[in-house]
């Protein structure tokens, strides 16, 4: 993930792009690029997974940057929220289920 989160920043760098890229910039860009993903899956089975995983990489890219731009580490961030979804969704209740946690 180190190493992937450099080549993200280095590229970022390189283009004097970080000045763009604010919490809200890169917040609006998450949205519109998970919009794109979505787009492949409208209207059916039938999508390229070509551009299916470049869409899934825009989303992951800029998910990267907005960490960085917050100074959050990625691995805490989605292991606490790991550690909170485990507490809401005990397997016990959970396995096998797709209702939410409130209704568990």
């Amino acid at each position: 993930m180190d190493e992937l989160k450099s080549e993200i920043i280095k590229f970022q760098k390189e283009r004097d792009w970080k000045k763009f890229h604010t919490p809200e910039n890169l917040a609006k860009s998450i949205s519109i690029e998970a919009a794109e993903l979505l787009e492949h899956f409208q209207w059916g089975k039938d999508y390229s997974i070509n551009e299916v995983a470049d869409e899934l990489a825009d989303v992951l890219n800029y998910c990267i940057l907005m960490a960085d731009a917050l100074d959050l580490d990625i691995k805490e961030i989605v292991l606490n929220k790991m550690k909170k979804n485990a507490v809401k969704y005990p397997v016990d209740k959970a396995r096998g289920n797709a209702a939410k946690y409130t209704e568990l």
